[in-house]
Order: C-alpha cells, then structure tokens, then sequence
C-alpha cells in the first residue's frame, strides 16, 4: 500500500506537561486508521499538530513526503489535510449552505464554483434541505454532518474525524458510519478517526492506534488490539476487550450502533468528562 500521510516521532509539550510523546504512525492511502486511547491520552493534541492548529515541539508531518507540519492550518487545508471538531460550532448567523461555502473558500486561492461545491456536498451529507437555515434548527447529529460537510468542501485528501458518532442516537451514529464509509470509498479519501466508541471503531477501522499517557502503546487490527493486555489494562477492562472482541471488523456489517453496545464499553457523550470515562493521562489534555 502507499503511505499518504506520515508523522515521525511526534511530540508535544506544554511546559512540563508531555502531552503527545514520540509518536510514529502511517496512514496508507485509502485506509481508515482509529485512534483510541483514554481521556489526556494526546489524542486531540496530535490531530491538532497534524492539522497544523499547533507546532510539534519535535518531529514532523508528511504529506506524500512533503513536510505539512509547523505551519498553519491554512497551509494544512491547501495540501489536503482538514480536520473536524469533537465539539461543534457553526457560525450560527450563517445559513447551512453559508457555513458550507466557507469551508469551499477556505485555503483556496480562487474560490470560484464555491456555492456549487457546497450544494454537492450538502447532498452528499444529507443536509440539502437545510441549506437556506440557520445551524441552531438542527440536531446534534446534523451539526456533526454540517462539520463533516464543512471539511469536505475544502477538498481534503486526508480527513482527520474528533469523535463524529459520540452522543448521537443508535439510528444516527448507523446514517454517520455509513456517511464515513461513503467519504472513502465514493471519494476517495483517506481518513484518520478518533472515537470512543468501540463497536463504531472495530467496524470502520482497518488498523487501530492506541495512545495512552501521550504514547503510542498498541497497533494492529482492531480485534488483535483489543486483546492486547496492555490496551485492556490502560482503556479498555476486561470485559469491555471481551465484548469488542465480539464486534466485527470491517469486512462485517459496515455499520456500527453506538447504542448495540454493552453498558461496559465506553460509549461516553459527545462532550465527555472525567466522570464518564477514565482519564489515565496527566493534566487532561486529549
């Protein structure tokens, strides 16, 4: 397989705090790489380096061998990499269609066709019949696809996902699984996806990350890595690794169920707490 996207040796601190240490992974073209790991892990502080919203303190990011990381995130968005956020904030004075467009024009340096590129996108991510409202009509489910859309009308190569099914319903998280499938497979995208919850991971993933304290302890296929003591003891808890075990992978039903999942797995809400999940790393970072 061609690799599209590689960080090497990535870390990050914040004064004495390591958030993110010495991590290397591989993203192969094509491929839907989960990252998991508990709260302060540095999971969302290695998608912010990658997407360039902050500067690794060391290492770098390639993007097909050219260096995307220590820019901006402008930068990023203009060589293919564009990431969602777990919390979701539309400009609320805009209009569905508006706030699309905005993710057309963004990085361009000739936005033309921006509202035609937006209108596609909305169709594709169910959202065309809202175009001419304001975000704060929809669901939390439909603002997560109205951030989907966003990304998705700059045009990325590589789309970094923060938690897009945590917190919705059993029929919307099987809408955004099959939303995410389609993002590769009818557009050809290469998707890196943080996501707490497992049986969406087990069944989207073709290869899982394990981040704990800041670094990378586990890799592999999502059911080897569920059985890796290290994970059951840093994350998971026996009988949560018992029950992803049971999940199928990506070549079984391509469509996960947050709420099919035993009360014992961490199936935490869109904005979790330290009361619902375990957080292992210091200082709470992501």
């Amino acid at each position: 397989m061609t690799v599209i996207l590689r960080a090497e040796n990535l870390s990050k601190r914040f004064g004495g705090l390591k958030a993110v240490d010495a991590v290397e992974l591989e993203l192969n073209d094509g491929e839907i790489l989960g990252v998991i790991g508990p709260n302060g892990a540095g999971k969302t502080t290695l998608f912010s380096m990658i997407a360039g919203s902050i500067p690794p303190t060391t290492g770098r990011v390639l993007l097909e061998g050219n260096v995307i990381s220590g820019g901006s995130p402008r930068r990023a968005v203009r060589a293919g990499v564009v990431r969602t956020h777990q919390i979701v904030r539309p400009f609320q004075n805009l209009t569905v269609l508006e706030n699309v467009m905005v993710g057309a024009i963004y990085g361009k340096a000739h936005p033309l066709g921006a509202r035609e590129r937006a209108l596609e996108v909305l169709d594709f991510c169910s959202l065309r019949d809202r175009a001419p409202q304001l975000p704060g009509g929809l669901t939390l489910a439909g603002r997560k696809r109205l951030e989907l859309a966003r990304a998705l009308a700059t045009e990325p190569r590589v789309l970094l996902l923060d938690e897009v099914i945590a917190g919705v319903n059993p029929a919307e998280a099987l809408h955004m699984a099959d939303l995410i499938r389609s993002v590769r497979e009818k557009r050809g995208l290469s998707i890196i996806l943080i996501e707490h919850v497992m049986p969406a991971v087990m069944r989207l993933s073709d290869r899982v990350i394990v981040l704990d304290a800041g670094k990378k302890i586990a890799e592999g296929k999502p059911q080897q890595v569920v059985k890796d003591s290290r994970v059951i003891a840093a994350y998971l808890g026996e009988s949560a690794s018992a029950a992803a075990s049971a999940q199928p992978g990506p070549a079984g039903s391509p469509t996960p169920t947050s709420g099919a999942a035993p009360a014992s797995l961490p199936t935490p809400p869109a904005n979790p707490t330290p009361a619902s999940i375990p957080k292992k790393g210091p200082g709470g970072h992501q």
